[in-house]
């Protein structure tokens, strides 16, 4: 069984020592890093290109999850770094695994079946409840606050949001905001990989803290993190898949 790892702001760690691999996909190349963890394969996608110098409306989202496909990956595990939406249940520091999504962006490619023949995948429940149990039992273990269940507010970036598109966010439903999370939950779930986002709340959202907000004080934020999340995650891979996962399996892609 495969794994995967997307990883945003902060942990292109997991590109080191790893074997650089470009893929070819119907939507264009891209490029991952193959290692070997408990005797299983492990592909990491670094989301925003090596150098990370490609904003959030201009990643190959398809490109991305159809090469971690190609490659036998059945789960994955995203990184996100988010905003806090509000002051109700978390909080600066926490990770959310979230389980529900709100979509804001807008011209993104967001499926793969564009035609011919109609094919409509259902979302009603678009996190891996299996990935994200896991995940709740392994975190805490490594001295990392959680918060099991949010919404994830999708806006499309790459400026951040302004104090009363904050308000309106929060009274949507959203607990925390970021720029990546889709299309990429959608194309696992039309790929059939189990997925799961581990959202680490760097800031709080406009309005809600009296300095405005700088990219480096997300990048730090995961950094202060990013050993104890990277060993989590070692354990993770190596755990089992639980029995009881309701997410479909592997689906069938268009091969261009």
């Amino acid at each position: 069984m495969g794994f995967g790892i997307i990883g945003g702001s902060g942990f292109q760690v997991f590109a080191e020592g790893a074997q650089q691999q470009d893929v070819s996909t119907p939507y264009g190349p891209t490029r991952v890093f193959a290692l070997s963890r408990e005797n299983r394969d492990v592909f990491f996608c670094p989301r925003h290109g090596t150098e990370h110098t490609k904003p959030p409306h201009r990643i190959n989202y398809r490109a991305n999850i159809w090469a971690l496909w190609k490659l036998g990956v059945e789960r994955i595990v995203a990184t996100a770094t988010v905003g806090a939406l509000h002051g109700r249940g978390a909080t600066v520091g926490d990770i959310v695994l979230v389980d529900q999504f709100l979509d804001f962006t807008s011209g993104r490619s967001q499926t793969f079946f564009d035609g011919p023949g109609v094919t409509h995948v259902d979302l009603t429940h678009p996190y891996c409840p299996s990935l994200r149990r896991q995940l709740a039992c392994i975190l805490p273990d490594f001295d990392l606050r959680i918060r099991y269940g949010g919404c994830y507010v999708c806006t499309q970036g790459p400026r951040y949001e302004s104090a009363a598109e904050v308000r309106t966010l929060a009274r949507l439903g959203g607990d925390v905001v970021g720029m990546t999370g889709m299309p990429e939950v959608a194309l696992a779930r039309e790929a059939g990989i189990c997925y799961a986002t581990a959202a680490l709340i760097t800031n709080w959202g406009a309005g809600l803290s009296s300095r405005p907000l700088q990219h480096q004080e997300v990048v730090s934020g995961m950094k202060s993190r990013r050993a104890r999340f990277t060993a989590a995650l070692e354990h993770l891979i190596g755990a089992s898949m639980e029995a009881d996962c309701t997410c479909p399996g592997r689906a069938q892609l268009p091969q261009g």
